[in-house]
């Protein structure tokens, strides 16, 4: 294991990142390594084959150890986040060709085609870092955690610009809050960081301590004349110097004034009753749907009891006839007209 594994990794190193030595500091790697001398290679690759596969890995190293740094690019160190996303890649494409039980001179051509690729694709990731994630402080001093690729070791780096991060002007109407706002964007990912000190700038150049802590925003209510003027805000840090410097300068307006409308329903002098209840505001469409739901409900509950009343109605007149026609037919008697009887014993006479 020992000079074959030492060679591997150091080819490993050359090929993934234009510079030393920088995925092999992710302990990840050298586990997955050293797993692929010990358990893949034995199996997988002729003996016969190690010193030649071992004189190209020797060859890729020298060469990648001679590549320069570009401060576009790559200045040697990256962060945790670009360290984490290259070491998965390589991981993740040297588990692939070992699942697949690629033997023999298939086996190195795989292994060389996937360490050719993953030295452009880590390329970018350090590329991307360098441009977007190393030092992004415009201005004031930001403590960044970075690991050196040389050595592996992950030191805290100061990246240092300006302290002086401006002056802003802030308006604000008479009897109005007033929001002093000393954050940036980079605040967060700064290491070392501590309190927030907001002071008010006199103009015999004096200042005067209005409020300090983890807060990064000052905030005053109902401003009045009195608390126009400067105010600077500096971000302390566990060095001796400040991280960040803000000033501002603060106008207090006129107070603001709004116009008080009469109520649409309310009727001014001079005009109709009817002229003001068309100025009723609308009904929202929320009330309208409502109003026209009550109405189909109290309709149809008025349509329902007629109907049920009719039903009842004309059941009662069907059943009185039933019963007329009914006791009519059972009689079966037809009563015959009397004759009086003064008239029956005339005629017998006759």
């Amino acid at each position: 294991m020992g000079p074959h594994f030492t060679l591997l990794c150091a080819a490993l190193a050359g090929c993934l990142l234009p510079a030393e030595e920088c995925v092999i500091c992710d302990p990840s790697v050298v586990l997955a390594l050293k797993s692929l001398e010990k358990d893949y290679l034995p199996g997988h690759l002729d003996a016969k084959h190690h010193k030649a596969m071992m004189e190209r890995v020797e060859k890729a190293v020298k060469d990648f150890q001679e590549l320069s740094l570009n401060e576009d690019t790559y200045m040697g160190v990256v962060d945790e986040a670009t360290l984490q996303k290259g070491s998965w890649s390589l991981l993740k494409d040297l588990k692939r060709i070992t699942d697949s039980d690629v033997k023999g001179d298939l086996f190195v051509k795989e292994l060389f085609w996937m360490l050719h690729l993953q030295k452009e694709t880590f390329a970018t990731y350090v590329a991307r870092f360098q441009k977007e994630a190393y030092c992004p402080n415009k201005c004031g001093m930001m403590l960044q955690t970075l690991i050196w690729c040389k050595n592996c070791k992950k030191e805290v780096h100061a990246c240092r610009k300006s302290y002086d991060c401006g002056e802003r002007n802030v308006e604000v109407p008479q009897m109005e809050d007033m929001i002093l706002d000393c954050e940036l964007n980079w605040h967060q990912a700064s290491e070392g960081l501590t309190d927030y000190s907001f002071y008010r700038v006199w103009g015999n150049n004096t200042e005067t301590l209005v409020s300090k802590g983890k807060e990064p925003i000052l905030t005053k209510s109902m401003v009045g004349p009195e608390d126009a003027g400067s105010y600077r805000c500096e971000l302390g840090s566990v060095n001796s110097s400040p991280a960040t410097v803000i000033n501002f300068r603060v106008t207090v307006l006129p107070k603001r004034v709004e116009e008080e409308k009469p109520s649409p329903n309310i009727v001014t002098p001079g005009e109709a009753t009817t002229e003001s209840s068309n100025t009723l505001q609308p009904l929202k469409p929320e009330k309208m749907l409502k109003g026209r739901l009550l109405g189909l409900l109290i309709w149809g509950s008025l349509a329902l009891i007629t109907g049920i009343t009719f039903a009842i109605f004309c059941r009662r007149k069907v059943i009185d006839f039933i019963k007329s026609s009914l006791f009519g037919l059972g009689s079966g008697v037809v009563e015959q007209p009397q004759v009086p009887k003064e008239k029956a014993t005339d005629s017998r006479h006759q």
